[in-house]
């Protein structure tokens, strides 16, 4: 069981790396309204720019540290329920703008595998 939890961490940590690292500036089927890059998606949900990067800092913090709780559980434990709280709010902005259930996709799916980290690590 500790490796698919390992392997769940990974996958999240990894798709959280790719979207705001590598594909920040580039649309995708997932973009909220007819946003074109990340940042214009937090325009069109109506936030303010200094949210744009607080959340930004704690997606990566949340995923760097659900690397380092490969090594050190209590790490990824504590991220995990960091990262579901943050997909949380991105399946209300969505919900907010309207969006297309299909837009949701990724939020949903990085929202139930930090669910099933978070239970691993609390529920034992």
């Amino acid at each position: 069981m500790t490796i698919l939890i390992h392997l769940l961490q990974t996958i999240v940590a990894l798709g959280i790396f790719d979207v705001w690292v590598l594909r920040a500036s580039l649309p995708t089927a997932f973009r909220g309204g007819a946003s074109k890059s990340l940042r214009e998606e937090f325009v069109v949900y109506g936030l303010p720019g200094w949210v744009f990067y607080a959340v930004g800092t704690l997606k990566l913090l949340s995923a760097a540290l659900l690397i380092a709780g490969l090594w050190l559980p209590a790490l990824a434990a504590w991220a995990s329920l960091l990262m579901a709280f943050l997909m949380v709010g991105a399946l209300t902005m969505h919900l907010k703008i309207k969006d297309p259930l299909t837009r949701s996709v990724p939020a949903l799916t990085i929202l139930a595998l930090s669910l099933c980290i978070a239970a691993f690590y609390f529920l034992g």
